[in-house]
């Protein structure tokens, strides 16, 4: 069954480590058939959540005209959900993080998203996994909240510098997680 995928990126670095893993996994939905779309944070304007909860009260996601509202028409097509991330300071990256904020725009406006499944993929420079705990931790609350099926998580240590992860096994992983869908 074709599904719509939505990957959001989050890392501020073109070409990085967390963009070539999203690639790598969009190449494989798309060779199993899905519509992806990439929207890639770091390259938009996404403020935080002022929590006016007037979500979707002026025909819009966001009363605050903000980038979000671009990302809003693609959260509500999406049938899995995809967020690639480097880890900043053991979570998310704020400009990733503002957008996943703003999907309380969809419970406040009680607009429920048709996302069914989400995958987490997500890297570090260093080499101890536990640096992994508060991104997969913020991750797996989301899931159970929104009562998403997990697709799974490919978390990847030890790549510092722009190309690292080409060196690991993980674009292969990244791949066969998109193609898996």
């Amino acid at each position: 069954m074709k599904k719509n995928v939505l990957v959001i990126t989050g890392s501020p670095r073109a070409g990085g480590n967390s963009d070539l893993l999203a690639d790598a996994f969009i190449e494989g939905a798309q060779s199993a058939g899905h519509i992806v779309m990439k929207w890639k944070a770091a390259e938009k304007n996404v403020g935080g959540c002022h929590a006016c909860e007037t979500c979707f009260s002026t025909g819009k996601a966001c009363s605050f005209d903000d980038d979000f509202n671009e990302l809003a028409p693609l959260l509500a097509k999406a049938d899995v959900l995809v967020l690639a991330t480097p880890v900043y300071w053991f979570s998310f990256p704020a400009q990733i993080k503002a957008a996943i904020d703003k999907l309380y725009s969809f419970y406040i406006g009680q607009r429920p998203l048709k996302i069914k499944e989400s995958l987490l993929l997500t890297c570090a420079e260093m080499d101890d996994m536990s640096v992994f705990e508060g991104v997969k931790y913020t991750y797996e609350h989301i899931v159970n909240f929104l009562q998403w099926s997990d697709r799974g998580c490919l978390a990847v240590p030890a790549v510092q510098k722009v190309g690292d992860v080409i060196a690991t096994t993980a674009l292969h992983k990244a791949r066969a997680l998109g193609n898996e869908l």
